[in-house]
Parts: C-alpha cells; structure tokens; sequence
C-alpha cells in the first residue's frame, strides 16, 4: 500500500481530523461538531481504506476530512498507526483525537442510553443473553478489552477526558483542539475541582488547594478566579505569586523539550477544592504569561459546565 505523494509546502496542507476512543467516550458528539464546523465527516472508516478514501477527497478538493474509527473496526486497528505516520511523512496534516473516560462514566452512559457496548455482542454470540451480575461484568470486562485494543493509538493521540463533560463542553473544546495550528506544540492549561477528579488527559497537575481560599469571604464565594476582586484578593497573596512562579519556570524549563520530541499538546491541569477561584485565577495568570508560545488554550472545566 503507497502512501499518497508528498504535498508541495505551499501553505495549502489538507487537514485530516481522526476521532478515536471508547465506545460512549463522546464521539458522536464530536463528530456532530466537526460537522458544524465544515468538516466532511465519515464514521467507522476501516484503516485499509483509508489512504483510498483521502485520495479520492483530494481530487474531489476536499480540505477538511474528520473520520471516525473505533473498537468496531477492531480487525484493522493495528494497521492504523503505521498508516498514520506514513500519511504523516507524505505531508497530510493528520490529528489524532482520543476521547476517553473513566470506566464509572462509560458504564453509567451505557446504563442510561441502554445501547450495547460493541464487544459485548461477543459475550452474547458465546454465551447468550446475559441478566443481572452477569451483564455488568460483561460490560465491565468488554471496556476493558477496549482499552487494551486502543492503548497504542491513545498513546499516539490527543486526548480528551470526557468523564465530567457536558455535551456542550466536548463540542466547544473539539473546535478549538481542530481549530488551532499542527505545525507547533500546543499548550493547555484547565483548572479542575479535585472532589470531581483529576483529569486523565493531564500530562502535569497542580494541587493548589494549600493556597488561601476566596471561598471564606462571603463577598468572593460567588465570583470566580476570572472576576477582579478575586483575581485581586489573590494577588495579594505572597504563596500565590511564589506557586504561580514555580509552576512557569518549571513550564519554562521542560517546554522546549517536549516540542523537541515531537510532541503536539501538553495538558497542564490546575486543581483546587472547588475548581472556582485558585485553580481559575492560576491558568488565566499562566495562560497570558505564556501566550507568547504560540498555541495556547483554556479550560474551566467546573465553569464551563454551567
């Protein structure tokens, strides 16, 4: 199989979204929102026809592709990273987005929309229609297969940790992900309340829950870390600025060698009791401090869920 001929560097690169991940991780929502955003999108594409289908789209001069490919497809999934980097050295823009999530979140969207997990089908041909304690640990041990069958390509992707997001949420942070540039490391800083979990798709967290705490102040509890008065109360905190310091200069130190290793998104996740005032106030600070990187996003993921 040939890879398709390189692309001449005259500005014009396709751009070719893959969406991965588990069964209930979200991709159909992603994939409504790429949709919206003027992508041709194409579900459970198998891996050998790929190089096929981006041929014909470029003599169709299709330049925004999203395909979606998952567990279902489950035959071809180890031909999908070589093909990946070959597309790659040939000059196509190809990201990769893994939408995950914690195993009590798949189950309870499974339980909820009652649709069948797609390896499950296996544990139904082999030993019928299962009740009870019997269907949930087929479940449970379907997703786990899942997550051996997609850890190589999870490696290789961008993830997205879907367990707390609202559908809204996952729509708007898809369009930024797509919507940034692939040429250079991007960075993104998300604040989080740790009594929700920490996000999986963090590459580096940041407990700051030993910082004073607007919350006491009756005037503050209902503002936020992107209000003035308490971006204002916490600047004049000294172990503010001292944490706020430490977490850029390590940024600082470490950035250059991620970039150097190829690698496409760096999450660096902030965390306080509420995910309100601290861990808000923080990523505004780090993401002007360090918006001269290039790519930079942000992430409320408590206030985005409003």
């Amino acid at each position: 199989m040939s890879a398709l001929p390189p692309i001449p560097d005259d500005g014009e690169r396709s751009d070719v979204v893959l969406v991965t991940g588990m069964a209930g991780g979200g991709k159909s929502v992603a994939m409504h929102a790429l949709e919206d955003a003027g992508f041709f999108c194409v579900d459970n594409l198998p891996a050998e026809l790929l190089l096929d289908f981006l041929r014909l789209e470029r003599q169709r001069s299709e330049r925004r592709v999203a395909i979606a490919v998952d567990v279902r497809s489950a035959g071809s999934l180890p031909l999908l990273l070589p093909l990946i980097k070959d597309l790659r050295a040939s000059g196509v823009a190809i990201r990769s987005i893994f939408l995950d999530a914690n195993t009590e979140a798949l189950m309870r969207r499974f339980s909820e929309t009652r649709r069948p997990h797609p390896l499950r089908q296996d544990y139904d041909t082999q030993f019928g229609s299962l009740d009870g304690e019997d269907q949930h640990r087929a479940l449970l041990d379907a997703i786990a297969l899942e997550r051996e069958l997609l850890a190589a390509l999870r490696v290789e992707s961008t993830v997205i940790d879907t367990s707390q997001l609202r559908p809204a949420q996952l729509r708007s942070w898809v369009r930024d992900l797509v919507g940034v540039s692939g040429s250079s490391l991007t960075l993104v800083f998300e604040s989080f309340a740790f009594k929700h979990g920490v996000p999986s798709d963090a590459d580096f967290v940041f407990d700051v829950r030993v910082l004073p705490n607007p919350y006491y102040d009756r005037e503050l509890r209902p503002l936020t870390g992107r209000d003035a008065p308490v971006a204002a109360y916490l600047a004049a905190q000294p172990e503010v600025g001292v944490m706020q310091e430490q977490i850029a200069g390590f940024l600082q130190r470490w950035l250059p060698s991620f970039a150097a290793d190829q690698r496409s998104y760096l999450t660096v996740a902030i965390g306080c009791t509420g995910g309100q005032h601290r861990s808000v106030y923080l990523v505004e600070m780090l993401a002007r401090r360090f918006s001269h990187h290039g790519q930079v996003l942000k992430r409320h993921r408590e206030l985005d869920a409003r």
